[in-house]
């Protein structure tokens, strides 16, 4: 009976050696779970190797949720955790902004936005153009799936009043940025949506124009969207419909969920969000 117990115990030991032996940390991104080893957390990053592996690599805490670590403990991140989730144009003001290039390291680039507003008069309240300015920005990023701008240019200009030689000008504020998205949406899962649906309900179209000072939306002429095709496109979702009225027939999904596919397209005049229902 004692023999019978020591051998279970010397079992259990090895047994508990051999489990803390390949334990390894697991780091939690905006899109994959990664199990290392955690070297270093800096101010801006996480340090870490991969099982078996010497090399050190880095991963930007922008992108990190949490950190479950092998002794048990959890770290939260709160760089990753402060994002607003946006489903198009309509959720703009779920949009941050930084002019800290450091605060979208690790985030996923999409493109480059920029906005224009004009006030009416030589009198117009330079504020309120500043804030038309950045809406419209805002919408832009929205539009693309960006939950983030880089502003990289910003210019305001205020009322000059005009003489007899010269006609007044009304303040203008221009702004140029990238915006940027914490999590794209992922193409496993929007591939095993497709499996199994391949038409939706087409719900509403989106636009903003290059002159236009707001979103506009307007009721889709057909009810349904046939989606023909789907691939993977350095990370991101593009579809192919073919759908009346349409120039494109080749969409980047910019969000979907168990609702909604919304699709977005831009040519040289307008950015557009096709809103469909699952």
């Amino acid at each position: 009976m004692m023999k019978t117990k020591l051998l279970t115990l010397i079992i259990l030991a090895i047994s508990v050696s051999g489990y803390a032996q390949t334990a390894f940390d697991k780091v939690y991104t905006n899109d994959k779970i990664i199990e290392c080893t955690i070297k270093e957390v800096t101010p801006d990053a996480v340090k870490f190797c991969y099982p078996n592996e010497d090399l050190v690599n880095s991963i930007y805490k922008n992108s990190i949720l949490k950190i479950e670590y092998k002794s048990g403990r959890v770290e939260e991140f709160a760089e990753a955790t402060s994002f607003k989730t946006v489903r198009s144009g309509a959720d703009w003001e779920n949009v941050s902004i930084t002019q800290i290039e450091s605060e979208v390291k690790g985030l996923f680039k999409l493109e480059d936005v920029s906005s224009k507003a004009k006030g009416t008069t030589a009198i117009a309240n330079v504020n309120k153009v500043k804030d038309r300015a950045m809406k419209k920005l805002k919408i832009e990023a929205a539009m693309m799936g960006g939950n983030i701008i880089y502003i990289t240019q910003q210019d305001t200009r205020g009322n000059l009043f005009g003489s007899e030689y010269q006609a007044s000008q009304p303040t203008e504020t221009n702004y140029a940025g990238v915006a940027y998205t914490n999590k794209r949406p992922s193409f496993s899962e929007f591939q095993a949506l497709y499996e199994t649906k391949k038409q939706f309900q087409y719900l509403s179209k989106e636009f903003l124009g290059n002159n236009s000072p707001d979103l506009e939306s307007t009721k889709p002429k057909i009810y349904n969207v046939t989606i023909n095709g789907i691939e993977d496109e350095k990370g991101f979702i593009y579809v192919y419909a073919d759908i009346p009225g349409e120039e494109s027939n080749k969409f980047r999904v910019s969000y979907f969920d168990q609702e909604v596919v919304v699709l977005m397209y831009q040519d040289k005049r307008k950015i557009y969000n096709l809103v469909l229902g699952i």
